[in-house]
């Protein structure tokens, strides 16, 4: 009997808490669920009872109106109307859900003597007027009505750091740290964010986004946030921050906004901020009633390359009643149109130049160990990969072992260590395979292309599978735009900078130096080199290294526009052969033509013929050009090109 004790009392402790439980451990969802009930007055006690943040949120609510029963699962939430729909809270885990219709939730409505027991649950809490600081942590409110006085708050304070504030949480960027509750902004770092304090406006460096929470808004709030900024922008100090503030009204503004950009057009001094004011306002007085503003405003108008300029002229053509208004209209919108038009050429010939550059980049390395030496090297775009992942590496050391300032020199730094890495694993496979296997292209090939395959699950064992994600340093970021919807970005501004610096590089040390000069000589006899003393071997290996550690540099620069994976060398090795096969075996010049031809060709097919079809195309006619040009476009010359 003894055996069967414990059994027993864990047997009666068990059944004692199941008779305990609805009296006194009831959980909020169970309490929130007896509101929708005949009687709610029991479930309100409780609510009022309770201690937990959930519970006093779902009784302001319920005091608002905003408390309601969704429909299909019977689930108490809040509720925030955001235009014609309805944002979604769950009230028992307080997580943002949906979005859901009005006919989707019932409103939880009460009785008078239900409703007198909420006190004032729902009342607003009266306090002074916000600080900078305090108006910030508002920010953080559970709803989306005190987010919006909070809003209201910080444009009267009209202070200009709430300019990178609002623009963040428009953007998704404002941040509340989970360690201690701070209001901070956010921007992508790798896989991370790199913070910066929204009161202080200082650097806190980088942290796990997993560490942090988002502070939501809606489109109605995002509306508010963009007018907000228009307004403090406006009375900035800082020009440029003026024309932001300009260009953020081009969409539409409040009349008080309107009254605030005719007063800033008015004393503006800067011509660059002045001309973007004056666009907003004639967004503004295209739907005037007055037919010489509506003119006035078009001509304006019709000097832009906006996007949205052209939205707004299209949308008034379709209003406008007036012959003369309406002539205007179509002469301005045809106009602009033909504008977009050459800016959309001249950003496929740029978006080609820069696809070219990558191509290039991609190839040099190339062009010395197949163009020179005369190796099929299936392996070099491993070497591409490797400097990408050195890439990574570098990154990661930077973040762990330097202060947080530091890091935007991390890719400065990566450069060597990605062309080091490639070059010794390049020498290494030369001394240990291919140079058994010189005057085999056949063997040589089969042998790069088993290497290739080691080394892609070599850097899975290590780095695993998935892609990791190197950060574009701070001065890399953003973009120089040329004019209205028309911009390049930095990093593949520095990309094509980069690839001329690399080739011009290169045509350096082989016409300049005397391991260019060996090189050659290697190159064009092997056995009157040797007689002649220079170190065949030794030469063959360092030219092996040289293309190697090229691609490793590649590599570097590719991570800077895309994921870092495995992979990454099979996107440009089929590419890398077209470049040098097209340009000219062995020929600088003809891999910079080819590269740069093949780049700019691409992205002209791409808007008639598509991507896939594009390349299809562009395979098809270099085949047919390799047919009656078998060396390329720039064909070697001389006694060693037809041996």
């Amino acid at each position: 009997m003894n055996r069967f004790l414990p059994i027993v009392m864990v047997a009666l402790m068990l059944a004692l808490l199941a008779v305990m439980r609805p009296a006194h451990a009831q959980t909020l969802a169970d309490t929130l669920a007896g509101l929708a009930e005949s009687d709610p007055r029991p479930a309100i006690a409780a609510l009022v009872a309770s201690d937990d943040e959930k519970a006093k949120a779902a009784l302001a609510a319920l005091a608002q109106g905003r408390l309601y029963l969704r429909l299909a699962d019977n689930a108490v939430v809040l509720g925030e109307k955001d235009g014609e729909m309805i944002v979604v809270t769950n009230a028992a885990t307080g997580d943002i859900e949906d979005m859901a219709r009005p006919e989707d939730l019932q409103p939880i409505a009460l009785s008078d003597d239900a409703r007198a027991l909420l006190g004032d649950a729902g009342a607003a809490q009266k306090s002074g007027p916000l600080d900078f600081a305090g108006a910030i942590t508002a920010l953080k409110a559970d709803n989306f009505a005190d987010k919006a006085k909070a809003i209201d708050a910080l444009t009267e304070l009209n202070d200009p750091r709430a300019i990178p504030v609002f623009r963040a949480l428009a953007d998704g960027r404002l941040f509340q740290r989970k360690s201690d509750g701070a209001v901070v902004i956010g921007n992508v770092s790798g896989n991370d964010q790199a913070l910066t304090d929204a009161v202080t406006q200082e650097k806190l460096g980088i942290v796990s986004s997993g560490d942090l929470d988002v502070i939501f808004v809606n489109n109605n709030l995002r509306n508010v946030l963009r007018q907000a900024v228009g307004r403090l922008g406006l009375s900035s100090p800082d020009p440029a921050q003026r024309r932001a503030a300009a260009n953020a009204l081009l969409d539409g503004a409040t009349p008080d906004a309107i009254t605030l950009l005719r007063e800033a057009h008015a004393r503006e001094t800067n011509g660059d901020a002045k001309q973007a004011m004056a666009l907003s306002l004639a967004a503004v007085d295209l739907a005037d009633a007055d037919k010489t503003r509506r003119l006035l405003a078009i001509q304006t108008l019709s000097g832009s390359s906006d996007l949205r300029v052209r939205a707004q002229l299209q949308a008034r053509l379709n209003q406008e009643s007036d012959p003369d208004v309406k002539a205007a209209l179509n002469a301005a919108f045809g106009k602009l149109q033909f504008k977009l038009q050459l800016y959309g050429y001249a950003e496929n010939l740029v978006q080609g130049i820069s696809l070219g550059s990558v191509l290039l980049l991609a190839a040099v390395g190339l062009a010395i160990t197949f163009g020179v030496m005369g190796i099929i090297n299936m392996a070099h775009g491993e070497m591409i990969m490797l400097g990408a992942y050195s890439a990574y590496v570098t990154q990661e050391i930077f973040r762990a072992f330097l202060p947080p300032g530091w890091i935007g020199g991390y890719l400065i730094a990566a450069l060597p260590v990605a062309f080091l890495v490639a070059a010794l694993v390049g020498i290494a496979l030369e001394r240990s395979v291919i140079r058994f296997l010189y005057g085999r292209p056949l063997e040589t090939m089969l042998a790069t292309w088993g290497i290739s395959l080691i080394l892609q699950q070599a850097v899975r064992a290590i780095f695993g599978a998935p892609n990791k994600e190197v950060a574009n340093p701070e001065w890399m970021t953003g973009a120089l735009e040329i004019a209205g919807g028309f911009a390049i970005t930095w990093n593949r501004i520095y990309i094509i900078v980069f690839c001329f610096a690399v080739l011009g590089l290169i045509a350096l040390i082989l016409r300049r130096t005397s391991f260019g000069l060996h090189m050659r000589a290697v190159t064009q006899n092997r056995a009157m080199a040797d007689v002649m003393g220079i170190p065949t071997a030794r030469i063959d290996a360092l030219t092996f290294g040289l293309g190697s550690g090229i691609a490793g540099m590649a590599g570097v620069a590719l991570s800077q526009i895309g994921n870092v994976s495995p992979n990454l060398g099979t996107i440009y090795i089929v590419d890398s052969f077209l470049v040098v096969v097209f340009g000219g075996v062995g020929n600088l010049m003809g891999t910079l033509v080819g590269a740069l031809t093949l780049g700019i060709v691409n992205k002209l097919l791409e808007p008639v013929a598509g991507a896939v079809l594009g390349k299809v195309v562009v395979l098809v006619c270099i085949i047919l050009f390799i047919q009656k040009r078998p060396r390329g476009l720039f064909a070697a010359k001389g006694r060693s090109a037809d041996a």
